[in-house]
């Protein structure tokens, strides 16, 4: 599992691109990859956490 932690530069539609290409070769090597904007991560961890916990549950 991947998980990764987005900022503000990753809301344009280059980096948007370039994120869904790296998302799409890394599954197709068998990762599952989950994302999170870093301010989710600071205002709701626990809610970010039991989706990381969530997601070891259906791998």
């Amino acid at each position: 599992m991947i998980i990764e932690l987005d900022g503000g530069v990753h809301l344009n539609s280059a980096t948007e691109e370039r994120d869904l290409k790296r998302t799409g070769y890394l599954e197709g090597i068998e990762f599952k990859v989950i994302r999170f904007e870093n301010k989710m991560v600071f205002d709701f961890l626990p809610t970010v956490l039991k989706e990381i916990k969530n997601n070891f549950r259906t791998t």
